[in-house]
């Protein structure tokens, strides 16, 4: 007799077809799983105009109506893309209970019909105007182009990038509205699973924009006490992938950010050591803030709590602060 496992995602293209990669692994983990896919209209995909902290970030925006159905028990899981999960506050009754292998975690650029990155690098982005929703990206843009206008910009992946290339402007909460965007800076995932990695122009380094804590990793989330849906979980948990996760987003909770906090944090792991690099940056790109450690890979909140200290030890509380909204 098969057994029922419903998952909730957004019904956006990328979120569908991680869901549906989830779905994959589960059914060919688990024989005699039936999984059900049920898409959620969440507050951040009706409202495309918006900035996301009237709605509570991303964790209010994205995640908070499906996580309210895993807890009601509605769904047996929640699939989420890592980095949209706020890291600075816990959701009781919930837990991680899968991560997939990382997918690549860089940001990439990518530029409508007549624009090249040699001219944005010559002229230091003057004249240009650079699209993203996330502060992180928007700060490392002033930093990589001192005189970038980077523009409020929203959407999913695949609209984003329609409306780059039909040169739409992008609608303001106000009812202005802003651009057209010369170029985007979108997750390399992302574009990946829409099947638009053709658009990217080009891939930063992890030293040119340091990504998003938990940035191309898919997450599985579940209720604390079910555990027969977190021993099925296991059978899909990248164990190096969820190690990674666990030390980023210790970063997240140490230095207590909120969605305009421009916070960034990268795990590498080679043999039994892992490596954590992280970021605090100001929302005009003028000032950074960064810590570097090593330790033993079976203890990654350990050292993404050291990191996280580092980071407070130089200062990184006083800019979180700067870029709170009042």
């Amino acid at each position: 007799m098969a057994t029922r496992f419903k998952i909730g995602t957004r019904k956006s293209a990328m979120a569908l077809a991680q869901t549906e990669e989830i779905a994959r692994r589960l059914t060919a983990a688990v024989p005699g799983l039936d999984v059900e896919i049920v898409k959620f209209d969440t507050t951040g995909d009706l409202d495309q105009t918006s900035k996301l902290l009237p709605h509570g970030g991303k964790g209010g925006a994205f995640v908070a109506q499906i996580r309210a159905a895993v807890l009601s028990g509605e769904l047996q899981a929640a699939m989420h893309s890592l980095k949209d999960m706020p890291g600075n506050e816990d959701t009781p009754g919930l837990v991680i209970g899968a991560t997939l292998s990382r997918d690549p975690p860089s940001d990439a650029l990518v530029l409508r019909d007549g624009v090249t990155l040699e001219a944005l690098r010559q002229s230091r982005g003057k004249g240009f105007k650079i699209g993203t929703n996330a502060v992180r990206r928007a700060a490392y843009a002033r930093r990589l182009f001192p005189q970038v206008d980077v523009i409020h910009f929203r959407g999913a992946a695949d609209t984003r990038v329609r409306k780059l290339d039909n040169g739409e402007k992008q609608r303001l909460p106000d009812g202005g509205a802003v651009g057209p965007a010369d170029a985007l800076i979108m997750a390399r995932s992302g574009l990946d699973r829409v099947g638009l990695a053709h658009r990217i122009a080009y891939e930063f380094t992890a030293a040119e924009m340091l990504p998003a804590a938990g940035q191309g990793i898919v997450a599985v989330e579940c209720a604390a006490q079910d555990w027969q849906t977190r021993q099925i979980l296991s059978s899909i948990d990248d164990a190096s992938a969820h190690a990674s996760a666990d030390a980023e987003r210790e970063v997240l909770w140490v230095l207590n950010g909120h969605c305009n906090s421009p916070v960034a944090g990268f795990s590498t792991i080679t043999g039994d050591q892992m490596s954590l690099t992280a970021s605090v940056l100001d929302l005009s790109g003028n000032t950074i803030i960064e810590a570097s450690r090593a330790g033993p890979a079976n203890r990654p909140r350990e050292l993404g709590r050291a990191v996280g200290l580092d980071l407070l030890a130089k200062g990184a509380a006083e800019i979180i602060e700067r870029s709170r909204p009042r």
